[in-house]
């Protein structure tokens, strides 16, 4: 009996193949045929391979010959699939966009109770899910046409998803004021990757076909991209509310009364530091306090940290430009001629007064009263206990944005370039003077090289350097000759009698002579001085810290000589060779980035230093003709 059913089902098999093989060929043809000339719908092809599919599985699969090899029939259906596929593309981006119409129509509310996402990220990925499960229920047993599918499936993914996060961005400018419905647009690009991974599993995860997968994973990045922009716009439309704020903490951080110097070894002082950092912040932690806990409460976790991240940044910069380092000046201001008082005004001031220093910062419209406000607010420098308390306010400020674990890494926020920048603009204030002034000339020295493109040339002059260092103290003395001065440009209706000052710059220079002059000449405008002065310089610090400072200047008896024109020689450019030789270009006014003018502020408040004094009004003389915007 067992040897009958044997030969009954080896003949049910053997008929299989046979009329298999005679309807392969038939199909295999017919479909060649429709091929070319599409006669149905995809959705008839898909069908028919259904059943094809069904066919042999059931009947012939396990008959010889085709029993453990890899079936033709895919092949045939193939070019039907991808048709098919290409149709679903537009099918999706319709269903797409009728999806996110209705929930904008709904206001974008929540999936359901404990989603911080809306509908249409469901919708969606129903429909990509949809279509996927078409394409697996195939079956398809040629793994080669099957990485072609996932290939496809994932450029479907592609063109879905980055049409949501364009509508997205579209709409984003438009509602980012409404922050509830802002926080549930940037949970639905977080939404599109957590379902994206989950489809990446589903499409086989670590053993998808390559090419597939590297599209997937590109397209992952571009929604981490687009989640950080969407998390930027959104901090940057609360920045003119932190800015306030801050604003607020900068005047009560001005408004600290006591000793400007701080003994934190006296009992209760760091108490005191603490307290009055927690008061200077009240401003800041109250909009911080509210807008932070709502965030928590209606962002996913991913997007709470790019918030964080954002807001963080823009906190640092904050107060970094308006409390550590406030502008001296509007850079727009720009000098053409200084009223009578305005003039009178500068001229009869300090040097620690700041107003003669940047009196090229007046403009004809400006009136006394303009003027000092402008003096005052140049004037708004952190005494040692106020920099005491930013701080400890940055500590508070970190804690908050650390939140015990659930913000921001400590490292992170250690480590940020913002938070870096504000300390080292910080710490400038408690430095010496010697230590300001080589910071001054190392930043500065690096950007030395002549004047900048369009920038007004006034002259050249002609200098000759040489380097000598005391092979036993390890000393150096550095010899300057001015040979002549060339085509001044100098307009006046008196005598001209144009001069050269050279000025060594650089630290430990306190007991040293600093600066030397030639006699002046009468009425030449490419005058030869051929004048030779020694500089003595320590060994305290290398020589990449010192710089020569050169001025052509008109001398006036009785009042103050005018700057013709100035140029910078950093030791640094001629140390190895020794000596330098050159006509170097003049210009009216110092290049300083920010960084520049905080030293020159800081420096201009030490009124009992004559160093600091005389390198304040070196830096900051200007040619009285010139504009004067901070480059």
């Amino acid at each position: 009996m067992h040897l009958q059913l044997t030969i009954l089902f080896g003949n049910f098999q053997l008929s299989a193949s046979t009329m298999w093989s005679f309807f392969a060929v038939d199909m295999k043809y017919a479909l060649e045929e429709h091929e070319t000339h599409r006669l149905c719908k995809s959705s008839a092809y898909m069908n028919l391979h259904f059943k094809v599919k069904w066919l042999y599985a059931n009947y012939v699969k396990d008959a010889p010959p085709y029993k453990d090899s890899v079936p033709e029939y895919p092949s045939w259906f193939e070019p039907f699939v991808m048709q098919w596929l290409n149709e679903n593309d537009d099918v999706s981006l319709e269903y797409l966009h009728g999806a996110f119409n209705r929930d904008k129509k709904d206001g974008f509310q929540r999936s359901s109770e404990h989603a911080l996402f809306s509908n249409s990220v469901v919708d969606v990925f129903t429909q990509l899910t949809q279509c996927f499960d078409v394409v697996s229920k195939l079956e398809c047993p040629d793994p080669e046409i099957w990485k072609r599918y996932m290939k496809r499936f994932a450029k479907t993914i592609v063109k879905v998803l980055v049409a949501y996060v364009n509508i997205v961005k579209e709409e984003f400018p438009k509602i980012v004021e409404d922050e509830r419905i802002a926080c549930i647009l940037m949970n639905n690009i977080q939404q599109l990757r957590v379902q994206l991974e989950k489809m990446f599993e589903s499409m086989g995860g670590n053993k998808l076909e390559e090419d597939a997968a590297n599209i997937l994973n590109d397209l992952q990045q571009q929604l981490a991209v687009a989640m950080d922009d969407l998390a930027f716009q959104f901090a940057r439309s609360l920045e003119p509310r932190i800015s306030v704020c801050v604003k607020e903490v900068g005047d009560l951080l001005l408004s600290l009364k006591g000793s400007s110097q701080v003994n934190m070894n006296i009992p209760n002082v760091k108490a005191q530091i603490a307290a009055d950092a927690d008061d200077v912040l009240l401003p800041l932690m109250d909009l911080l306090d509210g807008s932070l806990s709502l965030y928590a409460q209606t962002c996913e976790k991913t997007v709470l940290k790019r918030l964080l991240k954002e807001l963080w940044k823009i906190v640092m910069r904050n107060l970094e430009k308006q409390v550590v380092l406030p502008p001296m000046i509007d850079k727009n201001m720009i000098l053409k001629n200084i009223t009578d008082n305005a003039k009178n005004l500068a001229t009869s001031a300090k040097i620690e007064d700041m107003s003669r220093i940047f009196k090229s910062h007046i403009t004809a419209k400006q009136d006394v009263k303009n003027v000092l406000s402008g003096v005052m607010e140049m004037e708004k420098n952190l005494t040692p206990r106020q920099c005491m308390v930013v701080d400890s306010a940055l500590d508070t400020i970190k804690t908050y944005f650390h939140a015990g674990g659930n913000g921001l890494k400590k490292t992170f926020l250690d480590k940020s370039s913002e938070l870096m920048s504000l300390r080292y603009a910080l710490s400038l204030y408690t430095q010496t003077t010697d230590a300001l002034i080589k910071t001054f000339v190392e930043s500065h020295s690096l950007k030395a090289g002549g004047p900048k493109p369009n920038e007004n040339i006034l002259g050249e002059v002609s200098i000759q350097a040489d380097l000598f260092t005391h092979p036993g103290s390890g000393e150096h003395k550095v010899t300057v000759k001015v040979v002549a001065a060339g085509d001044l440009k100098w307009t006046t209706t008196g005598m001209f009698r144009p001069f050269v000052e050279v000025h060594l710059i650089g630290p430990h220079l306190a007991d040293k002579k600093r600066k030397q002059a030639t006699k002046s000449k009468s009425n030449n405008w490419s005058p030869n001085f051929n004048e030779t002065f020694h500089f003595v310089i320590g060994n305290e610090e290398p020589l990449d810290c010192y710089e020569l400072h050169i001025s052509v200047k008109d001398y006036c008896f009785a009042r103050d000589d005018r700057l013709v024109g100035m140029t910078v020689i950093p030791l640094r450019n001629f140390i190895s060779q020794g000596s330098c030789a050159g006509w170097f270009p003049l210009v009216g006014r110092m290049q300083m980035d920010e960084t520049g003018w905080t030293i020159l502020r800081i420096l201009s408040q030490r009124t009992n230093d004559e160093v600091a004094k005389e390198f304040v009004k070196l830096k900051s003389d200007c040619r009285q003709d010139e504009p004067t915007n901070i480059s």
